[in-house]
């Protein structure tokens, strides 16, 4: 067994309806703050289901600003205007509520409202100074994993995306509320979901990382990703039974994201950041498209793992590890069938004439490749791309 370290979140309430008493979750937590930010998209706010979560901060004492402005792949004017409104309210709370982007900006406020660093100075490994503002994670989908996780997502170009990993990233507070997922169109719905599914895989094969408390996370992350995701995307008449499938997906991603943050993902990220950057897919279908075909790659290195995650999956699934590591692939494409959701790049609007473009991209990102248990190159990327045409 390899020497490994393991940080996650200190803090996690997973009960549907624990948003509604957000302001005595807090207050548990930090009995002095006053001034709390809300951090979410203008989407979500329309919904209405913020509402209970600023109400109950507002009757556990709290000043309340909300910042509405975030956009999914948040670009770096949409951080910075964050923060300043941050330092002009005084703020001495961070609420993330939304889904991987607004939890993102709300980590990234949480750290440079409280030091002053420029963002610019902050991209990378451990680069961030000093400590943070006091912050809660709220998820309205169960994909991105992002309430657990110690990075923070930032486009820095047309088409490119830079990341900001450091400890001081992990929340103080994760809170687990499946009645903000209700009314996610299924097709959100299961692709946030594999999103989430392809954080458990990528940790259980990750070349450097992969440990046991890593191992045990993906799995059970995998079982309860993938049990519950036909009835989180069916909805059907039954509330008490959808809503159920939803807090258990929500505790499924939260696993995924927990196992991802201490065993890194790896090259389905890699290729699916050009997809979303370049023709603007959302992330977690992205992350769908490329997925069996990088996983038929990756097998000549991974078979084993991918058998073991078979018994979850595909638990019929007999014969050599090559066999049940392909039986694994199947099982993962029939999910996104029944889902519903795109299942090739020219569903998106990519073209052969864009592989070499999505290839060239892919191979920036060197710090997901190397994580992959194969080693790609821009030949191997380029096919793969073809393969998911």
């Amino acid at each position: 067994m390899n020497d490994f370290s393991f940080s996650t979140v200190p803090h996690i309430v997973s009960a549907a309806g624990a948003s509604a008493r957000l302001g005595e979750h807090v207050r548990q937590y930090f009995p002095d703050a006053l001034r709390a930010l809300v951090v979410t998209d203008a989407g979500f706010l329309r919904t209405g289901l913020a509402g209970p979560p600023i109400t109950s901060l507002e009757r556990a004492g709290f000043h309340v600003k909300t910042y509405s402005d975030v956009i999914a792949d948040p670009p770096e004017h949409i951080v910075q205007a964050a923060v300043a409104v941050a330092r002009d309210h005084d703020t001495d709370l961070v609420v993330g509520l939304g889904g991987g982007s607004s939890m993102d900006v709300a980590k990234l406020i949480a750290v440079l409202a409280a030091t002053g660093q420029p963002l610019a100075e902050a991209y990378g490994i451990g680069n961030v100074q000093g400590s943070r503002l006091p912050l809660v994670q709220i998820p309205t989908t169960a994909g991105t994993g992002s309430e657990v996780t110690n990075i923070a997502i930032v486009t820095t170009g047309a088409t490119t995306k830079m990341g900001v990993v450091a400890p001081q990233l992990y929340a103080d507070l994760a809170i687990l509320d499946a009645e903000l997922t209700l009314g996610l169109p299924p097709r959100v719905t299961a692709a946030t979901g594999i999103d989430a599914m392809v954080h458990a895989i990528e940790a259980y094969t990750s070349r450097h990382k992969k440990n046991p408390l890593s191992d045990v996370l993906a799995r059970e992350a995998l079982r309860l990703l993938s049990a519950n995701l036909p009835r989180a995307c069916d909805g059907g008449d039954d509330r008490a039974a959808n809503l159920a499938a939803r807090q258990a997906m929500l505790l499924g991603a939260l696993l995924a994201g927990q196992a991802f943050a201490n065993a890194p993902v790896a090259a389905v990220h890699a290729l699916a950041y050009p997809i979303g950057g370049i023709f603007h897919v959302p992330h977690g279908l992205s992350n769908a498209l490329v997925l069996p075909h990088v996983l038929r790659f990756n097998a000549p290195a991974a078979a084993g793992h991918y058998a073991e995650l078979a018994a979850i999956v595909a638990p019929h699934a007999q014969g050599t590890d090559e066999a049940r590591s392909e039986a694994f692939v199947l099982a993962m494409e029939q999910l996104a069938a029944r889902a519903g959701i795109e299942r090739t790049l020219r569903d998106v609007g990519i073209t052969e004439a864009d592989l070499d473009t999505l290839a060239d991209a892919a191979m920036l990102q060197t710090r997901l490749l190397g994580n992959n248990p194969r080693e790609v190159t821009r030949d191997d990327a380029r096919a793969i791309y073809a393969a998911a045409l």
